[in-house]
């Protein structure tokens, strides 16, 4: 069973970075996630100033770290997601 996981990535100027060098961090992870299989799945990420926050499918928080080392991109927080809060739960 796959997990859903966060991960906080601290990457100094991520957030001004042009979309090209997004495209290449993006191709390096999903060449390294081909290599690793079924076992881990990025999903989406948010690029803020100076971090990134990834969520992933995973069985667990190993192969996160370990796609991480491969890709040669920090994982420095891995939290696993315990349930989904959104607008529509609350009555209206």
């Amino acid at each position: 069973m796959l997990r859903k996981y966060v991960i906080e990535r601290n990457i100094a100027g991520i957030g001004d970075q042009p979309a090209e060098v997004l495209c290449d961090v993006a191709l390096q992870s999903n060449k390294v996630l081909d290599e690793l299989g079924t076992g881990v799945q990025w999903l989406h990420s948010y690029v803020v100033n100076d971090r990134t926050y990834c969520v992933y499918l995973a069985r667990d928080e190993s192969l996160i770290r370990e796609h991480a080392a491969r890709a040669g991109i920090p994982a420095d927080s891995i939290a696993e997601v315990r349930s989904v809060l959104d607008p529509t739960m609350a009555p209206s």
